[in-house]
């Protein structure tokens, strides 16, 4: 059984050589050999330190695998970038700061050989801004209420799959990648364990207000709860306009004498708006889906991948078939 380690490198020249010696180190501490790892460039802006890092690792270490990204794709894409050229069958995610430690590694194993297809490492106390806090809480509100994600399940970027949930997701080929949304399509047999956070050894996060916003909107990939919200909304004020008109019925035949063009006026507005609104719903609903279908823009583009031995240039898009892929890789 092979396991693949998969870390999306943004600006890690200085922690990613440590995350994989530790990692590799508690690997075989823990019995859990053969293994790799693929270490993927988010396209770093730091003068080229991360790749020659990464290509230094891939030269050093047979299991080492770097793979550099022609354009920043964004973590979730990286991974997704990470899962397309691993070859594990147990499959896990770490981050390059050192905060998702090696150290936890047994507490996610522990609960993932139990059988269940995916675990996450969660942590009780983050070691976050209070920005960084809020925009995740917000983010655990939205996915509960979108993609139905259970109440007691909480993530993060620290995570444990099985082969066939990695075969699974890389065949959604769309940019908009979530992968909370992804694993909840694929299995509900997931646990969550708690983890130590621990300090970022160097630099900062990489998230701005607009990264987490761009990341929070990729849930709608996955949900057309929004669009239904629409659809209620537009119904209620219909419902509402009704109800009103019948008010103004009524009023008018208790009090004959009482004008009543003003709120006739808005009673028809409300009604008018009201079936507008649920009937750009309806139409949004069914665009939604064709989006959902259609969508083809790439995740991202490989500029190289390098390994011990050899560098291998393959330019691959998320257009390609898993055939294609597979044919890429045996170059």
């Amino acid at each position: 059984m092979l396991y693949s380690v998969i870390v999306p490198c943004y600006k890690s020249a200085h922690t990613i050589r440590k995350v994989v010696e530790m990692t590799s180190e508690k690997l075989e501490e823990m019995g859990k050999t053969p293994y790799e790892f693929v270490l993927v460039d988010d396209c770093s802006p730091d003068d080229g330190e991360t790749i020659c890092e990464l290509r230094a690792l891939a030269d050093e270490y047979p299991f080492v695998k770097a793979v550099e990204l022609a354009r920043n794709a964004g973590q979730h894409n990286a991974v997704m970038a990470g899962l397309n050229y691993a070859e594990g069958d147990v499959l896990i995610a770490m981050d390059d700061d050192m905060q998702t430690h090696p150290s936890q590694l047994p507490l996610l194993f522990e609960k993932f050989d139990e059988g269940y297809d995916i675990v996450y490492g969660y942590y009780p106390e983050k070691h976050h801004s209070s920005f960084r806090n809020l925009g995740s809480w917000l983010n655990y509100i939205s996915v509960r209420i979108l993609i139905g994600k259970p109440k007691e399940l909480k993530t993060s970027s620290f995570w444990i799959i099985k082969r066939f949930v990695r075969d699974y997701v890389v065949q959604y080929r769309s940019h908009y990648t979530h992968l909370q949304g992804l694993f909840l399509r694929t299995s509900r047999n997931i646990a969550s364990v708690p983890v130590k956070h621990f300090d970022r050894e160097y630099g900062s996060s990489g998230y701005n207000m607009h990264k987490l916003i761009s990341l929070w909107s990729n849930i709608m990939g996955y949900s057309i709860v929004p669009l239904r919200i629409a659809t209620r909304v537009g119904a209620f004020f219909a419902i509402l306009s009704i109800l009103g008109a019948v008010a103004i019925v009524i009023k008018k035949l208790v009090a004959p004498t009482s004008a009543v063009g003003w709120y006739s006026l808005i009673v028809s507005i409300f009604f008018l708006s009201g079936l507008i609104m649920m009937f750009l719903g309806l139409i949004g609903e069914y665009l939604g889906r064709m989006f959902q279908n259609q969508t083809a823009d790439p995740q991202f583009v490989v500029r190289q991948v390098y390994t011990g031995d050899r560098d291998r240039g393959i330019q691959r898009k998320a257009a390609d078939t898993p055939d294609t892929a597979a044919a890429d890789k045996g170059q």
